[in-house]
Formats: C-alpha cells, structure tokens, sequence
C-alpha cells in the first residue's frame, strides 16, 4: 500500500508537525496528555530568552539618548549633575564593585567554612538545623535587612569599628582615613555580606557534596587525616564550584537595592575611605528614577540599567558555567 502524499511528507520530516518533532523530540513519545505537557514546558521555556530580548531592546532604546549623547564617556566620567545635564557612571560603577568586592572578602570565608563544616566535620543532629537557619536568612525581606542596618549595624560599626581603625591607622591607611560617618561602604559592604552568605553556603554544600565519596574513602585508606582529607582531596576538586557560588553570591550583591541603599549614604562621589559614603547602581536608580523630569535624566538612569544588566547576566553566566562544570565532573 502506498502511502499518501502526506504521510510520505512526513515520514520525510517535512510533514506540518515535523518542526514540532524536531524541536520537542519527547513529543514522539507517550500519550497525548504527555504530548501537550511537553510543548507546554517547550514554550514557557522558550518564552525566556524571548522575554531577555524584549527586556534588552526596551532598556537600550529608552538609554540611547544618553548612549548617543555621551559616548563611552558616559561610564568613565564622574560628574552627576541632573541640573547642568551632566551626567557620568563612575560614582555609581566604583560604588557598586567596592560594596559588591568588600561583602566577599567578609562572606565568602565565613560561607565556605560554614559548607565544609556542615559537610565534612558536623554530626547530621548538628548540620541540619545549622543548615536550615542559614538559609532561613536568604527568606528575610532586604527592607528588613535595611532597618536592621540602620538602627544595629550601623551605630555598632561607628563606634566599634571605624572609629577605632581611623584612631588607629587612619594616618597611616587611606582606606581607614577620614570621619566615622556610619553609613558608609563599609556599612554596605557588611550588609550585603550577611545577606549573601546563605547563597555562597548552600552552593557551596552542594559541591562538596558532589565530589566522589570513592576519593574521601581512598584518601582516608592511605592514611590521611579528616582534615588532610578534606584540605588536599575534597577542596582541590570542588575549586571551580566554589568560585561558581563566590560569583553567584556576587550577581546578588551587585544587584541589590533596598539594603545598601539605606546604609551606604548615597553620596555620588568616588570614595577614597571605607568610612566614606558611596552610591551605587541600583541605589540611584531606586532614588530617581521616580524624580526623573527630564528625557536625558531618564535616559541616563536606563542607561545604568542596562550597565548593571549586563553586569549581572554576565556574572551569573559564568558561576553557572563553572557549578555546571563540578557537576558534570561528579557525573562521570
């Protein structure tokens, strides 16, 4: 029997659901419920880089105003002055990467020790509910982060910490310099340690759990000490997932608004002291955006939008990138 000529189309491949099959290839399989919840999946998830695009081209086409009228310029200069119509990113980019930087120096010993305990060294009635108020702390509200920096942290670091160092070192050391304001990037930078450490601490569990238990017990077996164990076999091989979510926890600093805007002091001017105020990014946005009354105001705040779009997407790529590289080491 011969078939039709739309059955023959399609067992070519070019018969009107071809591409269909092509593209969902779990299609070809299963009931016709099971047919629909594939191309349902298969279309929320292509959605998303449509969503991306449609999200770059509004950010960049409200920004090219400024785009056109400064250039490059725009990300080098450091004069914000919404009344003369000058406007320059520096301020905001430097405030950014300084509070972003100083929450990692703080949070990523205490997320990564936190991670090997709870892996290696803790007993499980231990590791458990630690485990649980870690990551408790990712479900707080930043607004409550905020005034907790405000009304706690910030007095606290005023007179314990900066004012001590500046007595100290602050002839000596630039960075420890200058009055003890309080809000400040040291304030910043500490709020967004503590709030991204459950980031860094549960990626990080899951990488050394990943490593192969066949390796722990062959370094145990040749006589290796836990600690010896976990220093010169577990850690070697968990390096790229730990730098994974030391980035990962990084996108969530550099993204952040409510917090640090509260306790950074949003001042925009490059700091030359971890007691000085700064600005940052999300915070000038957060701050005048809804101020904006003119075109190339706003066209200059979408503009750093779209610097800490980019900023962001390229971050978060490469942490998954290299957790996505553990894994499928651990997959072997």
């Amino acid at each position: 029997m011969q078939p039709t000529p739309e059955q023959a189309g399609v067992l070519a491949g070019g018969g009107p659901r071809s591409w269909v099959r092509r593209v969902f290839p779990s299609v070809r399989h299963g009931n016709l419920a099971d047919r629909a919840y594939a191309i349902t999946l298969g279309a929320f998830g292509a959605a998303i880089p449509i969503l991306f695009f449609f999200i770059l081209l509004r950010v960049g086409t409200a920004a090219w105003p400024a785009l056109q009228r400064f250039g490059g310029g725009f990300i080098v200069g450091s004069d914000w002055n919404p009344v003369a119509g000058n406007y320059g990113a520096l301020p905001f980019i430097f405030g950014t990467l300084a509070s972003s930087l100083l929450a990692l120096l703080i949070a990523v010993p205490l997320a990564v020790g936190l991670a090997i305990f709870l892996t290696e060294l803790s007993p499980r009635w231990i590791a458990a509910p630690v485990a649980f108020g870690t990551e408790l702390l990712a479900a707080i509200p930043s607004v409550v982060y905020g005034l907790w920096g405000i009304f706690v942290l910030v007095p606290w670091l005023r007179a314990n910490v900066q004012q001590p160092l500046a007595s100290a070192f602050g002839d000596s050391f630039p960075l420890f310099a200058g009055p003890a304001y309080g809000t400040s990037i040291m304030a910043g930078g500490a709020i967004l340690a503590i709030m991204i450490v459950p980031f860094i601490s549960a990626v990080s569990r899951e990488v050394l759990a990943a490593v192969p238990r066949d390796q722990r017990e062959a370094a145990l077996a040749l006589g290796a000490t836990r600690w010896e164990m976990t220093w010169q076999v577990v850690l070697p091989y968990a390096v790229p997932g730990i730098i994974g979510a030391t980035i990962l926890g990084l996108g969530r600093a550099l993204g952040e608004t409510m917090a640090i805007t509260m306790v950074i002091g949003n001042r925009p001017d490059i700091p030359t002291s971890l007691f000085a105020p700064g600005y940052t990014m999300a915070s000038v946005l957060a701050n005048e955006f809804s101020e904006a009354s003119d075109e190339l105001h706003l066209a200059a705040l979408m503009e750093i939008g779209l610097i800490l779009f980019g900023i962001t997407i390229l971050v978060n790529s490469v942490a998954r990138l290299l957790v996505w590289r553990v894994a499928r080491r651990a997959g072997k």
